[in-house]
């Protein structure tokens, strides 16, 4: 790809406040960043667009759950002592967040940093982290599907969005998880520098501009690893490997050696959700797959996987992607062919 300019960097962009810890995602950290800085390739000759840091407990490696380190640029009380503002706060999740909100020097910067922040941002579940210092009460905001109802459990004045890639609620947005982060870091490109300029971000990351649909559209195969319930676990895998089939809470609940009612309760203190909503997560699921890889009909895809025809799935995917199998289609189409879209698939 051929970039616009060659930047120069003495000059200082955007301020931007990366808060980290041990154990975070490595992705949550560098992928929002990649993104962001990305965007000096595709602007005019002039200051890099953003002046990122990376703030830890202290300066030097931070350990991520990876097992890889970064290296923070600044301290908590170093960065205490700057009192400059800041463009863009971002605390990263990970493994280590429920460590890290024991950390009361971490705590007291984010809170500090936050009122001289011109917006702040959270990946994954950063959210936690805001919720924690009241940053989200009456706000609505997301997380990680797996990490919604503790952030709803243990914030009841958060209006939490289980199925949103992003949220932005005045000043503060949230993400959902992992590369989600990257989508948010995108539109905050296009907030700063123009549609254009975002576009140019995403085709060079190979990025949905605007990624369909919300985060239940990758969660069957996670929910089905999570299930600790063996007779749960095996159904959830079942559902997995044939969705065509006739998959009742009666024919469910006889393959599992439940009763109805025993299975249902199990089923959703397992998975957080009704066999029935589980059954055509993992039928949306299948037909993306479909659709995205095989030449055939939407009808005779329908049919396959379980929904029974075209206008059912339609329906499905409307509520799941927020867009028609046949639009899903399209756009994976067009992003292979290439041009104005291109894909980023789950990671």
């Amino acid at each position: 790809m051929e970039h616009k300019t060659a930047y120069r960097t003495e000059e200082r962009g955007r301020s931007v406040v990366m808060v980290t810890y041990p154990h975070a995602h490595i992705l949550d950290v560098v992928g929002p960043l990649e993104v962001l800085t990305g965007a000096k390739y595709f602007l005019p000759e002039g200051p890099a667009p953003y002046d990122v840091e990376l703030v830890a407990a202290q300066a030097g490696p931070v350990r991520t759950t990876s097992g890889l380190s970064l290296t923070a640029d600044l301290g908590f009380s170093q960065a205490m002592e700057d009192t400059a503002p800041i463009d863009t706060l971002i605390v990263s999740g990970g493994h280590g967040t429920m460590a890290a909100l024991e950390d009361k020097a971490l705590l007291t910067f984010v809170r500090h940093a936050a009122k001289r922040a011109r917006r702040v941002v959270s990946i994954c579940t950063g959210a936690i982290i805001l919720a924690e210092l009241g940053l989200l009460e009456g706000r609505r905001a997301t997380t990680h599907w797996w990490w919604c109802p503790i952030l709803e459990s243990r914030y009841p004045k958060v209006r939490v969005e289980r199925d949103a890639i992003f949220v932005r609620d005045g000043n503060i947005w949230t993400s959902a998880g992992v590369t989600a982060g990257m989508d948010l870091a995108l539109a905050l490109v296009e907030m700063d520098w123009g549609h254009d300029v975002a576009l140019q971000v995403a085709r060079y990351n190979v990025m949905y501009m605007m990624r369909p649909g919300g985060q239940s559209q990758f969660s069957a195969h996670l929910v089905a690893q999570a299930a600790e319930d063996p007779a749960i676990n095996a159904t959830l895998a079942h559902i997995l490997a044939h969705p065509g089939e006739a998959l009742t809470v009666t024919a469910l609940a006889a393959r599992a050696g439940l009763s109805e009612r025993t299975f249902a309760r199990r089923f959703k203190d397992e998975t957080g959700l009704t066999p029935a909503a589980y059954v055509e997560t993992a039928r949306v699921q299948a037909a993306r797959v479909a659709l995205e890889t095989r030449p055939q009909g939407i009808e005779q895809i329908a049919g396959e996987v379980g929904f029974q025809n075209a206008e059912r799935m339609r329906r499905a995917f409307q509520r799941h992607l927020g867009v028609s199998a046949s639009e899903y289609r399209d756009r994976f189409r067009g992003a292979q062919v290439g041009g104005d879209q291109i894909r980023d698939g789950p990671s």
